[in-house]
């Protein structure tokens, strides 16, 4: 389960059938379902940002809370009064703007860091503050859920919340400051700013990604996120992830319950088929999630975009049976990162994002595994720092170009194909 299977490349081949039978499955799963919230579209880049936060784990010693003012009274966050993060903001102004979601605007301000005043801009702890947006698609639930998970949860991959605002009809958040942004940025933005993560950066970002949500499936926190994606996936300055918003995050089934059923909530594109036609949420389908991510990493693609080829609209339906070969896999592995990694690295990789994108919850693998296949998979790629050991790959990619080029000018319907585009994720609620 741990992407080290030493087989030669036929031990993939047991995986033709299941790719058919789920193609169709998700087929069917995918008409009960549409797209959700957008999480925050960060676009953090400031050279000032201060980090913040412990190195170990822990969760609150009280249980969790379930009313409102057992949740404020619990968190051991900061209140800050509206004057005050209006001041930390200049007053919210349009060029503070860090991002905007389904919640709101997020803006990027100043405080003391002993104190935790609002401060002169340029100076003291950079912070990020979330304001909700009174006609946006989150509102004051996700607020509290929001509290309730990041005021009692501390991991080093977890983004550390600072405080709240609750006056009136304000409700603001307020976070530790992440310099290099989210995940979807750096993938999908091509601009000087965002530049293509390398192969060993990627693969450091899906580690960490895959501790943090280790963490909250552990008994320890029991929490199911329910909305991982690359937009919710933040980077700070040594490019280290942390999971935000946890506006969706639910409590995980209890006793002998074997999931936890609720309205179908989530970003079209990375929720389980079997959560999208039940709403029975499990951590399994927080594996799915990952596993579609990770094909993100790997391909440089958008989990959906409706601009591709309609047979490429999803990149987990167009890619899954290019994961079972080493003849195929080079067709869909970015070519911006292409000679940076080994061959035998990205099968492995593309494994483990094929194991967790399983139909079936009970075949997939739980995240203690995916950690553990990450951290060998980096642990393999140090010897050579992300350069292939021989130029199997970079002649594996030229036979795969030529290849590739041969089909396009034999095949008239792909003749006249549009370049690839990246439109921002559609924001909409949803609930069945």
């Amino acid at each position: 389960e741990t992407g080290e299977n030493k087989e030669d490349p036929e031990f993939y081949f047991g995986w033709g059938l299941v790719l058919v039978l789920e193609s169709k499955l998700r087929a069917l799963f995918t008409t009960v379902f549409d797209v959700m919230f957008a999480g925050v579209n960060s676009i953090y880049g400031s050279k000032n940002g201060e980090e913040m936060g412990g190195s170990s784990s822990r969760v609150s010693s009280m249980s969790m809370p379930r009313t409102e003012g057992e949740i404020l009274q619990s968190s051991n966050l900061k209140s800050f009064n509206f004057s005050e993060l209006r001041t930390a903001t200049r007053n919210f102004r349009p060029d503070s703007v860090l991002g905007e979601g389904g919640f709101g605007c997020v803006f990027k301000g100043w405080i003391d860091e002993n104190s935790l005043t609002a401060a002169k801009p340029g100076t003291g702890l950079v912070i990020a503050v979330k304001r909700l947006n009174q006609e946006g698609f989150q509102g004051h639930q996700e607020w509290l859920a929001e509290i309730n998970y990041l005021g009692q949860l501390h991991h080093p991959n977890l983004v550390k919340l600072i405080g709240y605002c609750l006056e009136d009809d304000h409700r603001l958040l307020v976070y530790e400051f992440m310099p290099k942004g989210s995940l979807e940025n750096h993938l999908f933005r091509r601009n000087s700013y965002f530049q293509p993560l390398s192969w060993n950066l990627r693969m450091k970002v899906a580690l960490g990604a895959a501790k943090g949500l280790a963490f909250l499936h552990s008994d320890e926190a029991k929490v199911i996120y329910r909305d991982f994606k690359t937009s919710n996936i933040l980077l700070d300055s040594n490019y280290n992830a942390k999971l935000s918003d946890f506006g969706l995050a639910k409590d995980g089934p209890t006793g002998d319950k074997s999931h936890v059923s609720t309205r179908v909530m989530g970003t079209y594109g990375y929720a389980a088929p079997e959560y999208m036609a039940t709403g029975h949420l499990t951590a399994r389908s927080d594996v799915y999630s990952f596993g579609v991510v990770l094909l993100e990493m790997l391909t440089g693609k958008r989990a959906m975009d409706k601009n591709r080829p309609s047979r490429e609209h999803s990149l987990v339906d167009w890619a899954k049976p290019y994961l079972t070969s080493k003849r195929k896999i080079l067709h869909v592995m970015d070519s911006r990162i292409e000679s940076q990694y080994t061959l035998d690295a990205a099968l492995k990789a593309a494994y483990l994002a094929l194991q967790c994108l399983s139909i079936e919850p009970k075949l997939r693998p739980n995240m203690n595994a995916v950690v553990k296949a990450l951290e060998q998979l980096q642990d393999s790629g140090r010897d050579h720092k992300g350069a292939p050991r021989n130029s199997s790959v970079r002649n594996s990619h030229q036979h795969s170009r030529n290849a590739h080029k041969h089909q396009m000018k034999n095949a008239n319907d792909l003749s006249n194909r549009n370049s690839i585009s990246y439109p921002r994720p559609a924001a909409s609620p949803l609930s069945t």
